[in-house]
Protein backbone atom coordinates (compact mmCIF):
# COMPACT_ATOMS: atom_id res chain seq x y z
CA UNK A 1 0.00 0.00 0.00
CA UNK A 2 1.04 3.30 -0.59
CA UNK A 3 1.90 6.10 1.59
CA UNK A 4 -2.28 7.99 2.15
CA UNK A 5 -2.44 10.71 1.86
CA UNK A 6 -4.19 12.14 5.38
CA UNK A 7 -4.96 15.48 7.37
CA UNK A 8 -4.64 16.35 10.65
CA UNK A 9 -7.49 18.85 11.85
CA UNK A 10 -8.93 20.13 15.51
CA UNK A 11 -12.33 17.95 16.55
CA UNK A 12 -15.41 20.41 16.24
CA UNK A 13 -18.43 19.39 18.13
CA UNK A 14 -20.07 17.56 14.79
CA UNK A 15 -17.09 14.95 15.52
CA UNK A 16 -18.60 14.00 18.51
CA UNK A 17 -19.80 10.83 17.14
CA UNK A 18 -16.56 10.03 15.25
CA UNK A 19 -14.43 10.91 18.60
CA UNK A 20 -16.56 8.11 20.71
CA UNK A 21 -16.50 5.47 17.83
CA UNK A 22 -12.81 5.81 17.91
CA UNK A 23 -12.41 5.86 21.41
CA UNK A 24 -14.39 2.53 21.59
CA UNK A 25 -11.96 0.91 18.75
CA UNK A 26 -9.25 2.04 21.61
CA UNK A 27 -10.79 0.37 24.53
CA UNK A 28 -11.46 -2.51 22.29
CA UNK A 29 -7.64 -2.74 21.21
CA UNK A 30 -6.49 -1.99 25.00
CA UNK A 31 -8.88 -4.71 26.12
CA UNK A 32 -10.71 -1.85 28.57
CA UNK A 33 -14.75 -2.03 26.84
CA UNK A 34 -16.08 -2.54 29.99
CA UNK A 35 -14.76 0.61 31.34
CA UNK A 36 -16.37 3.01 29.01
CA UNK A 37 -18.75 5.11 30.13
CA UNK A 38 -18.29 8.04 27.53
CA UNK A 39 -21.18 8.75 24.83
CA UNK A 40 -21.14 10.98 22.18
CA UNK A 41 -23.15 13.52 24.00
CA UNK A 42 -20.66 13.28 27.03
CA UNK A 43 -18.05 14.10 24.83
CA UNK A 44 -19.51 16.88 23.35
CA UNK A 45 -20.29 18.72 26.18
CA UNK A 46 -16.62 17.47 27.61
CA UNK A 47 -14.74 18.69 24.89
CA UNK A 48 -17.32 21.60 23.30
CA UNK A 49 -19.63 22.85 25.85
CA UNK A 50 -19.39 25.77 27.70
CA UNK A 51 -16.26 24.77 30.28
CA UNK A 52 -13.77 22.50 27.51
CA UNK A 53 -12.06 19.67 29.67
CA UNK A 54 -9.69 18.95 26.42
CA UNK A 55 -8.98 19.34 23.10
CA UNK A 56 -8.92 16.43 20.21
CA UNK A 57 -7.22 16.20 16.69
CA UNK A 58 -8.70 13.96 14.09
CA UNK A 59 -6.50 12.34 11.37
CA UNK A 60 -8.28 11.60 8.31
CA UNK A 61 -7.45 9.75 5.15
CA UNK A 62 -8.73 10.06 1.62
CA UNK A 63 -11.80 7.68 1.61
CA UNK A 64 -13.02 5.35 -0.85
CA UNK A 65 -16.40 5.01 -1.96
CA UNK A 66 -17.20 2.03 -0.02
CA UNK A 67 -15.77 3.89 3.55
CA UNK A 68 -17.54 5.45 6.65
CA UNK A 69 -16.87 8.98 4.81
CA UNK A 70 -17.54 12.34 6.57
CA UNK A 71 -19.91 14.12 4.12
CA UNK A 72 -18.19 17.70 4.78
CA UNK A 73 -14.81 16.52 3.72
CA UNK A 74 -15.19 13.35 2.09
CA UNK A 75 -12.07 11.75 3.87
CA UNK A 76 -12.80 9.20 6.54
CA UNK A 77 -10.93 9.29 10.45
CA UNK A 78 -8.95 6.97 10.87
CA UNK A 79 -6.82 7.80 14.33
CA UNK A 80 -7.09 10.71 17.07
CA UNK A 81 -5.20 12.09 19.72
CA UNK A 82 -7.12 13.58 22.92
CA UNK A 83 -5.03 16.23 25.27
CA UNK A 84 -5.43 18.83 27.84
CA UNK A 85 -2.88 21.02 29.81
CA UNK A 86 -1.84 20.22 33.09
CA UNK A 87 0.71 22.26 35.23
CA UNK A 88 4.24 21.23 36.30
CA UNK A 89 5.25 23.09 39.72
CA UNK A 90 8.47 22.55 39.38
CA UNK A 91 8.61 24.10 35.96
CA UNK A 92 5.87 27.13 36.79
CA UNK A 93 4.78 25.74 33.45
CA UNK A 94 1.82 24.43 31.97
CA UNK A 95 2.27 20.65 30.06
CA UNK A 96 0.28 18.78 27.51
CA UNK A 97 -0.94 15.88 28.92
CA UNK A 98 -1.54 13.00 25.81
CA UNK A 99 -4.71 11.17 27.59
CA UNK A 100 -5.02 9.02 24.52
CA UNK A 101 -3.32 8.33 20.76
CA UNK A 102 -5.53 5.66 18.50
CA UNK A 103 -4.76 5.02 15.01
CA UNK A 104 -7.33 2.06 13.55
CA UNK A 105 -4.85 -0.68 12.72
CA UNK A 106 -5.24 -1.03 9.53
CA UNK A 107 -3.48 2.20 8.76
CA UNK A 108 -0.82 1.47 11.26
CA UNK A 109 2.50 1.79 9.54
CA UNK A 110 1.79 4.86 7.30
CA UNK A 111 3.27 7.69 10.13
CA UNK A 112 -0.29 8.79 11.08
CA UNK A 113 0.74 8.42 14.75
CA UNK A 114 4.20 9.51 14.12
CA UNK A 115 2.37 12.86 12.70
CA UNK A 116 -0.24 13.12 15.50
CA UNK A 117 2.55 13.25 18.22
CA UNK A 118 4.66 15.79 15.98
CA UNK A 119 2.00 17.89 15.88
CA UNK A 120 0.92 18.05 19.16
CA UNK A 121 4.54 18.34 20.19
CA UNK A 122 4.59 21.19 17.99
CA UNK A 123 1.54 22.82 20.13
CA UNK A 124 3.44 22.57 23.02
CA UNK A 125 6.09 24.47 21.92
CA UNK A 126 3.63 27.24 20.27
CA UNK A 127 2.08 27.23 23.85
CA UNK A 128 4.97 27.43 25.56
CA UNK A 129 5.02 24.46 27.59
CA UNK A 130 7.58 22.80 29.71
CA UNK A 131 6.87 19.35 28.92
CA UNK A 132 4.62 17.13 26.94
CA UNK A 133 3.82 13.67 28.65
CA UNK A 134 1.30 10.33 28.50
CA UNK A 135 0.83 6.98 29.74
CA UNK A 136 1.50 4.34 28.06
CA UNK A 137 0.27 0.05 29.15
CA UNK A 138 3.07 -1.63 30.43
CA UNK A 139 2.11 -4.66 28.23
CA UNK A 140 1.95 -2.54 25.28
CA UNK A 141 5.56 -3.16 23.81
CA UNK A 142 5.25 -2.04 20.35
CA UNK A 143 3.33 1.29 21.70
CA UNK A 144 6.48 1.94 24.12
CA UNK A 145 9.02 1.15 21.40
CA UNK A 146 7.58 3.53 18.67
CA UNK A 147 7.56 6.30 21.90
CA UNK A 148 10.87 5.69 22.94
CA UNK A 149 12.10 5.76 18.90
CA UNK A 150 10.01 9.21 19.06
CA UNK A 151 12.41 10.63 21.77
CA UNK A 152 10.02 9.98 24.43
CA UNK A 153 11.31 8.31 28.05
CA UNK A 154 9.71 5.88 29.37
CA UNK A 155 9.70 6.99 33.10
CA UNK A 156 10.38 3.57 35.72
CA UNK A 157 10.25 5.10 38.83
CA UNK A 158 6.31 6.59 38.30
CA UNK A 159 3.36 4.70 38.79
CA UNK A 160 -0.24 6.37 37.86
CA UNK A 161 -2.37 6.83 41.39
CA UNK A 162 -6.11 7.07 40.11
CA UNK A 163 -8.93 7.04 42.40
CA UNK A 164 -12.53 6.16 40.83
CA UNK A 165 -15.91 5.69 42.25
CA UNK A 166 -17.32 4.55 45.38
CA UNK A 167 -13.24 5.43 46.77
CA UNK A 168 -13.34 9.01 44.86
CA UNK A 169 -16.78 9.39 46.61
CA UNK A 170 -15.40 8.57 49.96
CA UNK A 171 -12.34 10.59 49.51
CA UNK A 172 -14.54 13.38 48.58
CA UNK A 173 -16.88 13.75 50.78
CA UNK A 174 -17.13 16.43 53.16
Amino acid sequence: MSKPTFTLRPATAADSETLFNLILALAEYEKLAHLVEATPQKIEAALFGATPHAEAVLVEVDADADADVDARSGRKAVGFALFFHNFSTFLARSGLYLEDLYVDPAWRGHGLGKALLKHLAALAVERGCGRFEWSVLDWNQPSIDFYQAMGADVMPDWRICRVTGAALDKLGAK
